[in-house]
């Protein structure tokens, strides 16, 4: 039954109650938040920011933390979160650290030779053993999946790296990882927005003569839900068109911002939260990767964690995005 939510057009009396929602990774036994803090552009934080930073996404719930070896250039990013935080082996266990590599400056590399020393780099940069997952950044273009497999075969059998995926893989690549490579590919992570979401739009508008109904992302939504494989979205708040972020933004989403305050005022949460409850309504179980430095932008994105929109709510908010519901 969807969760009647409070009286549409009163006032929540009460702030919305932050609860975090833990989900399996996969198809693995690894669980985590649906919401992930991650860590791209804290190079030039304080230690003291830094850690003010994770202790509220802790706070709040947030138990996966997500980094690659390019963010702040590299392993820039990962350098000052160990650094900063230096946690002890029990601190380590209780939370779930991500990290990317495959990117270089210009080109793209998952060369076992690459993949290994990215992940000895990130490993002594973060302070840390092991990594609970590892993701293959970008697709590499001359891909060689035996070199993978015994990249991710040498990483598994030393214990550097727990769990495996991959991020802003197509369908296809994903099937010709999973043909080669034995370990489970768990996650792929992929851009995502109210105004970024072609990947749930087109299949609304199938077999129309409409933009909504090309095929732009191949089905890879629901080839994730067939095959357990967790989507992450990235960019969550952002217009994915390159005109920044769309809440606030009422010059070019004017309806959007107006459904999404009203829905705010009603559920007495901020419009990262409804953001977020959108994404995290969806049945898919999709977790949300914050990207923010702010320690306040992190509390109120947490409260749409477990936050169910009502379907009509649901697609109130996706038409004011300025999709179509045939």
């Amino acid at each position: 039954m969807d969760n009647a939510g409070p009286p549409l057009g009163t006032a929540a009396a009460v702030k919305y109650r932050i609860c975090m929602r833990i989900q399996p990774i996969g198809s693995s036994d690894l669980t985590a938040s649906n919401l992930i803090l991650g860590l791209m552009r804290i190079k030039e934080l304080s230690d003291a920011e830094i850690r003010d930073l994770v202790a509220t996404a802790r706070g709040a719930g947030i138990t996966m933390f997500d980094h690659a070896d390019i963010y702040g250039r590299d392993h820039a990013c990962e350098e000052r979160f160990g650094s900063a935080l230096n946690w002890s082996a029990t601190e380590r266990e209780q939370v779930v650290l991500q990290t990317k590599c495959g990117i270089r400056w210009g080109w793209f590399d998952f060369s076992a030779q690459h993949i290994l020393e990215s992940v000895d780099a990130s490993l002594k940069a973060l302070q840390t053993d092991y990594l609970d997952v590892l993701l293959l950044h970008r697709p590499d273009a001359l891909v060689e999946p035996e070199e993978v497999a015994a990249a991710f075969d040498s990483l598994a059998a030393s214990g550097k790296v727990r769990h495996f995926g991959v991020s802003n893989h197509t369908r296809g690549q994903l099937e010709l990882l999973r043909a080669t490579v034995d370990q489970p590919l768990l996650v792929n992570q992929l851009q995502l927005s109210l105004t970024h979401a072609d990947m749930i739009a087109e299949g609304v508008a199938l077999n129309m003569r409409h933009d909504q109904s090309v095929v732009r992302t191949d089905g890879i939504l629901d080839y994730c839900r067939l095959t357990n494989t967790t989507v992450q979205a990235w960019s969550p708040f952002q217009s994915g068109d390159g005109s920044g972020p769309f809440l606030g933004n009422r010059e070019r989403y004017g309806e959007l911002n107006d459904v999404v305050d009203r829905l705010a005022a009603e559920y007495g949460v901020t419009p990262e939260a409804i953001a977020t409850a959108w994404i995290t309504r969806h049945p898919a179980r999709i977790q949300v990767v914050l990207g923010t430095t702010r320690p306040d932008r992190v509390e109120a994105a947490a409260a749409g964690s477990d936050l169910e929109l009502t379907r009509e709510q649901w697609y109130e908010v996706f038409r004011a995005a300025g999709y179509i519901v045939p």
